[in-house]
């Protein structure tokens, strides 16, 4: 079994930055791909970022440069580090855990873990 807990969200402005973090209790977090997903309303949930246990990062394009995923596995963190922040960015931003091949991992069914989200919004 894997926790989660999403932190870090917020308001902010066009251009502004956030970092987002998603804890885990259990040190068995390593060994999960962690992955950020986001929701707005009347949408479907859609791939943000993920991050391998062996550290490679992938990224949706529309926050490709923008965004940052990265994992300290002594904490049994994931985070997610935004900047240049659009309003198209604004949903909910979960956190998952999955151990699914490569090829599965912008796929959220294929996550069997999930945090309780965080809202960003972005507005001015």
């Amino acid at each position: 079994q894997v926790q989660l807990v999403e932190s870090g969200g917020g308001l902010a402005q066009p251009g502004d930055s956030l970092r987002l973090s998603c804890a885990s209790s259990r040190s068995t977090f390593s060994s999960y791909t962690g992955g950020w997903f986001r929701q707005a309303p009347g949408k479907e949930r859609e791939f943000v970022a993920a991050i391998r246990t062996t550290g490679h990062t992938y990224y949706a394009d529309s926050v490709k440069g923008r965004f940052t995923i990265s994992r300290d596995n002594v904490k049994s963190t994931v985070f997610l580090d935004m900047d240049a922040l659009k309003p198209e960015d604004a949903a909910v931003y979960y956190c998952g855990a999955t151990r699914a091949i490569l090829s599965a991992i912008r796929d959220p069914h294929m996550y069997g873990y999930w945090g309780q989200g965080t809202q960003v919004t972005v507005s001015s």
